[in-house]
């Protein structure tokens, strides 16, 4: 199909991204995000997945997020270590309890 954008690999079994009206040929998944995936502007690492995203501005995780004076983030990691609301949360089904340890 075509001759990879970043390591020049020509592959019949290449594939084509478009991303905002331009296309990219790559060979490899790992070319794509090498080329395409945003860089975390606190610590520098490729954002593969959704990231956290705050002051125009994409991180990594809500950690670095944070670092750079973002408020009001948040991700999975940082959920832990909430207690649970049973006011609002009904708990998560673990092994026939549910997350605050009532029989479900």
């Amino acid at each position: 199909m075509g001759i990879c954008k970043v390591c020049g690999n020509d592959y019949d079994k290449a594939f084509e991204v478009r991303l905002a009206g331009e296309s990219h040929v790559f060979d490899s998944f790992e070319c794509a995000i090498h080329a395409l995936a945003p860089r975390c502007a606190s610590c520098g690492c490729t954002v593969i997945g959704h990231g956290v995203e705050g002051a125009e501005a994409i991180y990594c995780c809500a950690h670095c997020a944070r670092a750079e004076g973002v408020v009001g983030v948040d991700d999975r990691a940082d959920a832990g270590r909430r207690r649970a609301n049973p006011e609002t949360d009904r708990g998560t089904r673990t092994k026939g309890r549910t997350r605050d340890g009532k029989d479900g």
